[in-house]
């Protein structure tokens, strides 16, 4: 993983780097640990008075503000009214972010401090704050949106890392799976991205000859073509961003101070 983040400030120029995990977290828990923003919180978890952050709770009595992600094990006794009481909110959404809730469009995410399930986050967040997030930052990395409102604004040599969402992503490029596809199937995948070429040469977005490849044999017939697919997706996204055929988030946000926003995405 050092190597990795030594690999994003190998470039001259501006880099932008997506991650598929919460950058970000619950106002109504991010206020309460005395912190201005996440970007203050962030450098801080792990380390003191924030030691055990995170070492994911094993029983309900062991969650706290200083140790919030819970069970660290499936249980039957594992409930996520455990988190509620021990975090001192009244429903699950107020352990939601706001880019995060349920809307006409878009089903509820699962909370940031939840680790159990398929759906559950808190593992990749967990893993991406103190492995990549923070080390990066300790190089001199920016997080978006909290320390770098515009895109367009960063300097060069700079590193800005920000929060995707492929799934969201898809929708943004025109990529869509016929009834009944799915991306874990190689034929599924080949015949959803079938005109994401032409997009890109549309808009002046150069693919390399391995690229090509990887679009047209559906990225390959492992287990893990899924993987790069998304990622493939979510860098697609990123580009509409930057190239200003999306707006990164929408004008008006709750806390963007401490909740950020998924790149990309619609209120």
């Amino acid at each position: 993983m050092e190597h990795f983040v030594g690999e994003l400030f190998s470039g001259p120029l501006p880099t932008l780097a997506g991650f598929d995990f919460p950058v970000g977290m619950p106002v109504q828990v991010g206020r309460r640990t005395g912190f201005s923003g996440f970007s203050e919180a962030i450098d801080q978890f792990g380390l003191g008075p924030w030691a055990r952050f995170y070492d994911v709770s094993e029983e309900a009595q062991d969650i706290s503000l200083h140790r919030p992600f819970y069970p660290r094990v499936s249980s039957s006794s594992a409930r996520q009214a455990h988190l509620l009481s021990a975090l001192g909110v009244e429903h699950m959404d107020a352990l939601r972010r706001e880019c995060e809730r349920a809307t006409s469009d878009r089903r509820a995410a699962c909370s940031l401090f939840w680790t159990l399930g398929g759906n559950q986050v808190g593992k990749a967040a967990i893993s991406g704050w103190r492995d990549v997030v923070q080390p990066a930052r300790r190089a001199g990395a920016l997080l978006w949106p909290f320390d770098v409102a515009a895109l367009s604004s960063v300097e060069q040599g700079s590193v800005v890392l920000c929060e995707t969402y492929p799934a969201e992503a898809y929708g943004h490029v025109g990529v869509r799976f016929r009834r009944g596809g799915s991306k874990q199937r190689q034929e599924d995948r080949r015949a959803a991205t079938a005109g994401l070429g032409q997009r890109c040469e549309r808009h002046g977005v150069r693919l390399s000859s391995d690229m090509v490849a990887v679009l047209t044999d559906g990225f390959g017939p492992r287990k893990d073509g899924e993987d790069a697919f998304d990622a493939t997706i979510g860098l697609m996204g990123m580009i509409e961003v930057v190239e200003g055929r999306r707006a990164p988030a929408p004008g008006v946000r709750q806390a963007p101070e401490w909740e950020g926003w998924i790149l990309g995405q619609t209120a």
